[in-house]
């Protein structure tokens, strides 16, 4: 759905801190905190991940799944894979 990296670069792109995101999504910062200390996809509660997904979209962030077309028209970046792995 997310990873942590993601939620990292979505809070960086809208300039916003961990506390902020809270607010914006509903849930508490020490959810903010365990999810983004996630190794790869983001483990939780899934009515609080759909929380901070539908909070990054009301704010502008396109998240794009892995091998996904991007269907906005705004600026942004994208992971790309490293090439040990592109094999």
């Amino acid at each position: 759905m997310i990873t942590a990296a993601q939620m990292r670069a979505a809070r960086a792109l809208l300039g916003i801190d961990q506390r902020q995101l809270a607010e914006l999504a509903g849930v508490s910062v020490p959810t903010i905190q365990r999810m983004e200390a996630s190794q790869g996809n983001v483990r939780g509660v899934i009515d609080s991940l759909t929380k901070i997904v539908e909070a990054l979209d009301r704010a502008g962030i396109e998240l794009i799944g892995e091998n996904a077309v991007s269907s906005g028209g705004g600026r942004g970046v994208r992971l790309k894979q490293p090439p040990d792995e592109q094999r």
